[in-house]
């Protein structure tokens, strides 16, 4: 096969150009979802489009999340709206830095 082992022939890593946690982070650190998109693409490494979709579901819900917080989100909204309905029925009272009161300075 002519093409075969064609990155490393030419000295390039395309997966690093493809994947968005492989890319060169600043300070050299790794990204935050790094191991997460590991596993996403470990995962569905030889087992084509169709399997990988619906083998690797969960790993790559778990980079989703980790990408874009959705659930996190939808847990903080049910949190603030189970607090305000708290405080309408009068079984809770924010403190006074959280209603921005603020303590009086010297």
């Amino acid at each position: 096969m002519p093409f075969w082992e064609l990155q490393q022939q030419l000295g390039i890593d395309v997966d690093r150009w493809l994947l968005r946690q492989s890319m060169p982070q600043p300070y050299g650190k790794a990204g935050a979802c790094h191991a997460f998109e590991r596993e996403w693409v470990e995962c569905g490494h030889g087992l084509g489009q169709t399997r990988a979709r619906r083998e690797c579901q969960p790993e790559y819900e778990d980079f989703m999340e980790c990408m874009h917080r959705t659930k996190l989100a939808m847990r903080l909204k049910t949190i603030l709206e189970q607090r305000d309905k708290m405080i309408k029925e009068g079984k809770y009272t924010p403190p006074d830095y959280h209603k921005g009161k603020e303590e009086p300075r010297p």
